[in-house]
This record gives C-alpha cells, sequence and structure tokens, in this order.
C-alpha cells in the first residue's frame, strides 16, 4: 500500500468515520433497446405512457426513438437505488405492449443504419437541439455505434465528510476548491485503475453478425450469424466500440477542472475537416448542430467524467466552471445481463469502495506517457482481459494481470473492512471475495459466462439476449408495482408532458439564435 493510502486509512478507522462514507450518494443510468418479440429494434414512437422524454426525471431516451434511459435519484442506500431501478423497470413493463428490454449492451438484430430511428424530443428549441445533435452523431460515427447500451455509477461522497477531509490533508482555503481538487485525483485513478471494473464486469464479448457489417475485425464466428473475441470482456469499450479516431488527439487534461473545461471548450470551437464535409445546414435541414471536433461536451466518450448538474440552459462546462464538481460518472459498465435491473446491490458497493479506494490513493497529475499507458491498459483488458498471458502497464514496467489486479483488490479489501464495521453481516466484503474469485478464475466472469451458455445451448448472441429478455420481461410483469408506486410515476409522466408542452409555447427565439447563445456561454 502507499503511505498516503495507509495514513487515510488510520485516520478513517481512529476516526470512526466508516459508518459515514457509506452515507455517499448513489445513482444509477441505465440504457436499454426496446425491441420486438422477434429481437429487432422497436420502430414504434417513445409510448407516451411514460411520459417525455424530453423533460421525464426518471425516463427518457439516448440517441435511438428505442433506446430507453432509466435514471434513479441519488441514494445513500445501494439497495434503495436498485429498488428505485427495479420500479421503473416495473412501470415501464406495464405500459409496454409486446416489446421488450434487451438484455445486453450490444444492439439487437440490426438492418443498417437507417433501421435505427433517431429520438425526438418535440418541436422546441431544446428539443431540436437534442435531436440534431443525434443526427450529427450518426453522420459522424453511424448510428449502430449509438445504439450500444451500458449503464453508469454516479457517486458522490457525504457533504458532512469533506470539512473533516480537508482538515485531515492540512489543507486551507475554500472549501469547494479543495472538494474539487479531491474528485479530480479520484477521476486521474479510475482512468489508472478502472481497467478492473471492465474485467469483472464487462459483459459484451460477442456481437450480432449484423452489427460488424462489412468492417474487417479479428474476430472469430461462434456461428454464422455471431462474431465475438476468445478473451474479450467489453467489446463495447474497446476500439470496436465507442473508441473513435477523430477524438485521440483531443488530449483532454484531467488535471484540474479549469484545464479540463478549457480542453471542452477548444474541442468544441475547433473545426475539423471531415465533419466540414458532412455540412451542417444542408438543403435547409440541420445534419450536425456544428462541423467542430466536439457539437457538445457530451460528445467526448471519456471513461469518466466529472459532473455538476446543469440548470435549464446551462452547459455542463459551464456549471462546473460555477459550482465546481458534484458527483463522478463512471460510464464503463455493461448491461449485467444476468441482472434482470442490469446490476445488482453488490455491484454498487463495490463500486462505491472502488471510488474510495481511488479517492485515499495518491493521484499525481497524468503525463502523455502514462495517458498512453492508460489507453493500453483499458483497450487490453476489453479486448484481452481473460488471456492468461495479457500484461498491463505501469509507470513503464509490465506487469501481469492476475498480480496487478489482485493488489488493487487487496486495496480495495481495506476500503470494505472499514465499511463493514458496523455491519455483520458483512455486505461489501463478501461482494469483494466473489470478485477476488473471479480474478482466480476468469470462467466465473460475465463475459465467459455469456460464451459458455451460447455454446451449450447452440444458442447464437441474438438467440441468447433474446431468451434473457424474455426471462427478464416475465419477472417484471409477474411482479407489478404497488398503486401507490404506479400512481408516482403515472403522475411524473403526466407532469413531464405538462412541462414540455409549457416549454414548447414559451419559446420565443428563433432556432439559430437559440443555438448562438448556448455556444456564447464557454
Amino acid at each position: 500500500m502507499t503511505s498516503r493510502f495507509q495514513e487515510c486509512l488510520r485516520w478513517l478507522q481512529d476516526a470512526d468515520l466508516g459508518p459515514l462514507l457509506t452515507r455517499g450518494r448513489k445513482g444509477i443510468e441505465k440504457e436499454c433497446l426496446r425491441v420486438t418479440p422477434t429481437g429487432d429494434i422497436a420502430h414504434t414512437s417513445h409510448p407516451r405512457a411514460l411520459g417525455s422524454a424530453l423533460t421525464h426525471p426518471d425516463i427518457t431516451t439516448d440517441y435511438s426513438e428505442a433506446l430507453l434511459e432509466f435514471r434513479t435519484p441519488p441514494c445513500a442506500d445501494a439497495e434503495e437505488t436498485v429498488r428505485f431501478l427495479e420500479d421503473i423497470h416495473r412501470f415501464v413493463y406495464g405500459c409496454l405492449e409486446d416489446e421488450i428490454l434487451w438484455a445486453a449492451s450490444m444492439p439487437c438484430r440490426l438492418r443498417g443504419d437507417e433501421d435505427i430511428p433517431i429520438a425526438g424530443y418535440g418541436h422546441s428549441n431544446v428539443g431540436m437541439m437534442k435531436h440534431i445533435y443525434r443526427r450529427g452523431l450518426g453522420y459522424r460515427y453511424g448510428r449502430a455505434m449509438q445504439a450500444i447500451a451500458g449503464v453508469h455509477f454516479n457517486y458522490s461522497l457525504p457533504e458532512a465528510f469533506w470539512p473533516a477531509y480537508q482538515y485531515q490533508e492540512g489543507e486551507s482555503g475554500p472549501l469547494r476548491d479543495f472538494v474539487d481538487r479531491s474528485y479530480f485525483g479520484l477521476v486521474r485513478n479510475i482512468q489508472r485503475y478502472g481497467w478492473l471494473v471492465l474485467y469483472l464486469f464487462g459483459a459484451s464479448p460477442a456481437v450480432c453478425r449484423s452489427f460488424v457489417g462489412l468492417r474487417d475485425t479479428d474476430f472469430k464466428r461462434l456461428d454464422p450469424e455471431t462474431f465475438y473475441a476468445p478473451f474479450a470482456t467489453s467489446l463495447r469499450m474497446s476500439d470496436f466500440g465507442y473508441k473513435n479516431k477523430s477524438q485521440r488527439g483531443l488530449d483532454i487534461s484531467y488535471n484540474d477542472l479549469y484545464e479540463y473545461v478549457a480542453g471542452l471548450c477548444r474541442a468544441i470551437e475547433t473545426p475539423y475537416p471531415p465533419y466540414r464535409e458532412i455540412g451542417v445546414k444542408v438543403d435547409g435541414e440541420y445534419r450536425q448542430l456544428n462541423d467542430h471536433i466536439l457539437q457538445i461536451e457530451n460528445e467526448y466518450y471519456s471513461f469518466v467524467r466529472p459532473k455538476q448538474v446543469a440548470r435549464s440552459g446551462e452547459r455542463p462546462t459551464l456549471a462546473l466552471e460555477r459550482r465546481g464538481v458534484q458527483y463522478v460518472e463512471l460510464r464503463a459498465l455493461d448491461l449485467g445481463c444476468f441482472h434482470p435491473s442490469g446490476l445488482d446491490a453488490g455491484e454498487i458497493r463495490f463500486l462505491e469502495a472502488f471510488m474510495l479506494f481511488c479517492l485515499f490513493t495518491e493521484s499525481p497529475p497524468l503525463t502523455g506517457e502514462e495517458s498512453r499507458e492508460i489507453e493500453h491498459n483499458q483497450l487490453a483488458v476489453a479486448r484481452h482481459g481473460r488471456d492468461p498471458d495479457v500484461t498491463l502497464q505501469e509507470r513503464g514496467i509490465s506487469r501481469p494481470f492476475a498480480e496487478f489486479a489482485l493488489d488493487l483488490i487487496g486495496r480495495i479489501e481495506a476500503i470494505c473492512a472499514l465499511l463493514d464495521a458496523a455491519a455483520p453481516e458483512r455486505p461489501y466484503g463478501s461482494v469483494l471475495n466473489r470478485q477476488r474469485a473471479a480474478i482466480h478464475d476468469p470462467s466465473l466472469l460475465p463475459s465467459a459466462r455469456m460464451l459458455a451458455e451460447m455454446r451449450e445451448r447452440g444458442e447464437s448472441f441474438v438467440a441468447f439476449a433474446l431468451r434473457l429478455s424474455e426471462e427478464h420481461a416475465r419477472y417484471f410483469r409477474d411482479r407489478p408495482l404497488s398503486k401507490e408506486r404506479a400512481a408516482y410515476f403515472a403522475e411524473a409522466a403526466e407532469a413531464s408532458l405538462a412541462k414540455q408542452a409549457e416549454i414548447e409555447r414559451t419559446d420565443d427565439l428563433s432556432f439559430e439564435d437559440y443555438l448562438k447563445h448556448y455556444y456564447a456561454n464557454c
């Protein structure tokens, strides 16, 4: 263990801060495709019974009209977070007819880009901006990549923790500045060690042939309809998924909040010749918001993001500058296809302990060389993580994967012991033991279980995912919401529709002026 990590642990133990740390806020954002009973992407509109995708706080859409996104509020208890996520699923299944939710991260059977409907958000300026941004993503990267689904884990420390931590660290000055520096240190360590999350929770080692299309790959064929990488954990997070060439040279700095904001603003303001060829407004119709490297901040496909809740019409970078980091969003999780909700409370607890390990471990500024090591490690684990011979880089030294992973697990175990201090059932230690076992035996990993089941049953990727999707649909339909919870979601849906109508009624700018005003705030 590093001396700083040991010092923090001693202080946390002596001050009995474990119970306080378990009260950190934990939220989930989960994406999933609506599909037909035959496993094809749904072409129906976002169901009106779910409310407005523009304004509903819990249920919206991501890229596609068929790509639902569920958002839980930040909860202090992991079980409460999962219960809310399950309630969303129950409500949605009560509104769907014969459609079901796709259980896997990689898409269902696709019949080309035009088979994927782009999400619509009404005719308000903000709604049009969201739609045109997605249209631009389709032109830039293809729609198929935007149909990939994932889980984002949102985490923040209890507010009562920060003054005590600042005092322990011997730092003076504004508390907000200390909190920002601490969160950015956490973010840098998530980048350094986030490959462990890809390994443990990656669940996308295979894809449908329709997703591969005519691209050249080194994949193997499991059957005529399925491509796979033998040792992959998360093709979603590999160079085959969200990685793209146009963003590789961005060099967004995570060493400082203001460097981070400046880097994103620079990318939004920098023209990119290949996107200029697409055109911005062609024959009177917008193809993209601009022809720059990024249309908006969210286009930057990062492993982790420091976040502040933006107010209406406020850019995310401006929200960060004005109010600092509110929480951290880990974006590296595949849908856990063996869980009806996509993940369980144990997984959330492990991620919480991992976040705390990253906070209390020394986190020097990232250099260009270390950033290249980070990219190497993430790609190596995403594509080859279960290969017994895979090695990772740490400060220029090659380390066997299992040795490096078990070293991290040992340090995270110390955090779990702290969090379990007042819990005889040891929920954090129990889930950590499961993860340690999966490092010793990779056949326990979800990525390995997927391939094993497909082989044993003679299933294609689509048949495998459709079977699990049907099982999950039955799980939720057999467990309907209570009247009180059903009323809560129904009222939220109606309120969101009214809110969208009010936004559309009160718009008083042309779309062109709205865009100019939006981009001026950088």
